[in-house]
């Protein structure tokens, strides 16, 4: 038996017999990892001739023709999950679920399987616990269902052969990084047996018309472990995100042949499993101290939901030659670029302070419509000067100060109000759109720069 190395790239596919910091294949950076393969002597089973299936005719149809059936979509009545997947989960689709080690993952798909196990057959595999360890768990989350199967196997052969015998409407697949092919001699989790076994499971779903979802580890970059061509020939790529150290989860599409990629579900981790949040705005907001120098509330959009949270700024003196900024939710670059914007326009000094600002709660936030808040929350620091608690701020902030406008305003006032707030800050631009509507509940205030709201407060 001989070992040999070899280095394939992660995007591409690309073999070497070397490392490359730049893959030859597709011009990439650092993509390029060892993979250790074994060579042994041609054994008797794989000198064995493959049957090979029959040929199959296929027809093409006309898309007039095609029907849709209402029960295309199995819903798992745990609103969350199917608001992220679009409704339901689509027959025949193939779903890859994603996070961090203990973040929750099994769990959730355990109490998955709760919910369909009345209607419709589940196989959940498993390729890292035993039987007893799984039935442990379900004990748990008190989950008892006689259309859930069990089955601990990690090659991929033996596992199309059950589903072939069992011809589940469901199909678990927890990991894929523990699944191998016999056939390849790549050790489980490289990147040519997660390939195969991907191809394969997907062969599965669309030819037996039965959903599969796939559960995949994550990296220490927080990617997806394994080729990215794994998360192309999926039809739905799931991040479940979360610190450890919180409660609070929060599960995002980022992929979504069937749906929108901009909805989000927000999970709390109990003991008995994870519950549902249904109203995300005031879970964020449920803690938050009064009469605070920065702290402003804005209004984000996630997919058709608008969600109100905390933005937290603490400005001080540094002690270093290099100021320190640092970012907890938000990108780091957009601190950067807001920092820079109030030094210039509004004169303010940041340049010597440190500046640490975080979304209260956990939530990650990439939208720009933040921005307003976020120059709020550092101008309260900076000057010490508390931000009411009724004010909601939402805009863009441009490089020159101007304030621009987002999309979604009516809906980010509505929430806002329902929620107690008074006064609203918005674009001026979406002030002139919706001047037609009046309110006696709340005042809402146009903002066309940064002067503006530098106005309000100081």
């Amino acid at each position: 038996m001989k070992n040999k190395s070899e280095f394939v790239c992660t995007e591409c596919g690309y073999r070497s017999t070397k490392w490359y910091g730049k893959c030859p294949g597709c011009d990439s950076w650092n993509t390029l990892e060892e993979n250790e393969t074994v060579e042994n002597e041609p054994s008797a089973a794989s000198k064995r001739k493959v049957s090979r299936p029959a040929k199959t005719t296929y027809s093409a149809s006309k898309l007039n023709d095609i029907e849709i059936r209402d029960s295309i979509r199995i819903k798992t009545e745990i609103g969350e999950f199917d608001r992220v997947l679009g409704g339901g989960i689509v027959e025949g689709s193939v779903v890859l679920l994603s996070g961090e080690p203990g973040i929750g993952k099994s769990t959730m798909l355990l109490q998955v399987c709760a919910s369909l196990g009345a209607n419709e057959k589940l196989l959940y595999v498993s390729g890292e616990e035993s039987q007893g360890q799984i039935k442990l768990r379900a004990k748990r989350l008190e989950i008892d269902s006689d259309n859930l199967y069990i089955l601990t196997e990690t090659e991929i052969n033996g596992i199309c052969d059950e589903i072939e015998v069992l011809s589940p409407d469901v199909v678990i697949i927890d990991s894929i990084q523990t699944m191998y092919d016999e056939n390849s001699s790549s050790a489980p989790g490289a990147v040519s047996q997660i390939k195969n076994c991907a191809q394969a499971l997907i062969r599965q779903a669309k030819t037996n018309n039965c959903a599969v979802i796939i559960v995949g580890h994550v990296n220490k970059d927080g990617a997806i472990a394994g080729p990215k061509v794994l998360e192309h020939m999926v039809d739905t790529v799931l991040y479940f995100e979360g610190e450890k150290q919180h409660s609070y989860r929060i599960l995002r599409a980022v992929k979504n042949r069937f749906g929108s990629t901009n909805e989000i579900g927000v999970f709390e981790m109990h003991e008995t499993g994870l519950c549902e949040v249904e109203n995300p705005s005031e879970m964020l907001l449920s803690e938050r101290s009064g009469d605070v120098s920065g702290s402003c509330t804005m209004c984000v959009m996630e997919g058709s939901r608008p969600i109100l949270a905390e933005i937290q700024a603490l400005v001080s003196a540094t002690s270093y030659p290099s100021p320190r900024r640092m970012a907890s939710g938000l990108d780091y670059n957009r601190v950067s670029l807001i920092t820079a914007v109030l030094e210039k326009r509004l004169g303010l000094k940041f340049s010597s302070q440190d500046v640490y600002i975080n979304i209260a709660g956990g939530l990650r936030i990439d939208e720009p419509s933040c921005d307003l808040a976020a120059c709020i929350a550092l101008i309260s620091g900076y000057k010490d000067i508390s931000v009411p608690e009724d004010v909601v701020a939402i805009g863009e902030i441009g490089l020159s100060g101007e304030c621009r406008g987002v999309g979604f305003i009516e809906n980010r006032i509505n929430e806002a109000a329902r929620l107690g707030f008074k006064k609203i800050l918005i674009p001026h631009k979406n002030y002139q759109k919706m001047s037609k509507i009046h309110r006696s509940d709340i005042e809402i205030v146009p903002i066309k720069s940064l002067f503006d709201a530098l106005k309000l407060f100081v």
